[in-house]
């Protein structure tokens, strides 16, 4: 039996993939991250939340990879004695903030390149959630009052916007399926039956 365990969540806009991973976490009584994530880096930082959030899975084309991956050991001294604050050095803080909660205990982490920041972490589940357009319409529609037009708008952005901000800050595609260890469409199974899925999968591989 495992003392520790670690899910990350990738997810196309609309499939669900929050709602999941916040009920798994719940099934378990283990901590859940996803906009916590914000809070933490900001306090972390001493930086507001406002300017998390307003960089939030959004890519950039500065700092160096190696610097934002936490490979280089002047990385914080870097950033506390430039004043230009950049995507970059947002994330930096952020993968800290992630690596941290990940030597804590078992959780549930949204987003943010979790996947791949945690990647040596032992006991690392990445699952990633997709679903067929109608559904995904459907579901935007109902959570945010939105037309079927600006549903559709809204998750052709939000799911370049994650694509791009996975790409850059990995150097891997966010769509490839050797990137996570389970992938469900979650407009098949429906949302209760992916949680049990999950749970159940959980369970066997970590003999809980």
């Amino acid at each position: 039996m495992s003392d520790k365990f670690i899910i990350t969540i990738s997810r196309q806009f609309g499939s669900g993939g929050r709602e999941i991973g916040k009920k798994i976490a719940d099934s378990f009584g283990i901590a859940f991250y996803d906009e916590e994530l914000i809070a933490l880096a900001a306090k972390e930082s001493g930086f507001s939340e406002d300017i998390f959030e307003k960089a939030d899975e959004a890519p950039s084309n500065s700092f160096l990879y190696s610097l934002v991956m936490g490979s280089n050991p002047m990385g914080s001294l870097f950033f506390r004695n430039d004043d230009l604050l950049t995507n970059d050095k947002l994330f930096s803080i952020q993968s800290k903030v992630i690596r941290d909660i990940g030597k804590k205990g078992s959780c549930v982490i949204v987003g943010r390149c979790s996947d791949y920041i945690l990647r040596e972490e032992k006991n690392l589940t990445r699952i990633y959630f997709h679903a067929d357009t109608e559904f995904r319409i459907k579901r935007i529609m109902e959570l945010y009052n939105l037309s079927e037009k600006e549903a559709k708008t809204s998750i052709i952005k939000a799911d370049k916007k994650r694509n791009n901000y996975y790409n850059y800050y990995t150097g891997n595609e966010w769509t490839d399926l050797k990137n996570y260890d389970i992938i469900i469409n979650s407009s098949k199974t429906g949302v209760e039956n992916t949680i049990s899925t999950v749970v159940n999968y959980i369970k066997t591989v970590y003999e809980i």
